[in-house]
């Protein structure tokens, strides 16, 4: 595989940006407004899909420098890329309306539209070079239903939750569960899709080999006489 420099820039500055957001929206956190802890800064999706995806940028633009790509990284990218896709439509049709701790335009601009779309982009400008099966993109819905089980447990313990369509106290646990329903079923067709969009790649023809069928050369026939 050769090796990428132009695609290994762009996600190294993607990854400094998304990784300058979190750290600057955490520091500005912490510092102006009261009782804000780390713990539930790191309690949003937002927040650790997009540090998923900041690991995924800088390992992949390093990979791409190199000229490589090993599996288990498309992997990473893929599943970088499902839960930055459900945090910018989950942000834009749930949440753009209520405060969700990002009071700093260019750290929310980013972390909820900037880094959601160049992980898409990213991930379709270089798909997986063979292609991801159903079955194993099943694996992607792993952390989204990790996250959803750790909000629930904590939420009681913490007094506190992350989004309002996750806190039982605002409309009841009958409402969390059909949001979470929700998310969850458009999580699975998130993963379907990036699943088959890795049937998109279109293998190199080799040099020589031409479609259709083959032409024999034309020879004399050695029984024509002259």
């Amino acid at each position: 595989m050769t090796p990428n420099r132009g695609l290994a820039i762009f996600r190294f500055w993607f990854a400094l940006l998304g990784f300058m957001a979190i750290l600057f929206q955490l520091t500005h956190l912490l510092q102006n407004v009261p009782g804000a802890s780390a713990g539930n800064f790191f309690s949003y999706f937002t927040i650790e899909s997009n540090v998923i995806a900041v690991i995924a940028l800088a390992i992949a633009g390093r990979y791409a420098w190199k000229g490589e790509s090993p599996r288990w990284l498309e992997l990473l990218r893929g599943a970088a890329t499902i839960y930055m896709t459900i945090t910018g439509i989950v942000y834009n049709v749930l949440l753009s309306d209520i405060d969700v701790n990002t009071p700093i335009p260019w750290i929310n601009v980013v972390l909820h539209y900037t880094i959601p779309t160049i992980m898409v982009i990213d991930w379709l400008v270089d798909l997986p070079k063979t292609r991801v099966p159903v079955r194993t993109s099943l694996i992607w819905l792993a952390f989204p239903l990790l996250y959803l089980i750790y909000s629930l447990i904590r939420g009681p313990i913490a007094d506190w939750y992350p989004y309002p369509f996750l806190d039982p106290r605002v409309s009841g646990y009958g409402t969390v569960a059909a949001m979470a329903l929700a998310i969850a079923a458009a999580a699975f067709l998130f993963a379907l899709i990036a699943a088959f969009s890795t049937r998109l790649h279109i293998a190199p023809t080799p040099a020589g080999v031409t479609s259709g069928a083959t032409e024999a050369p034309l020879q004399s026939d050695p029984t024509t006489i002259s």
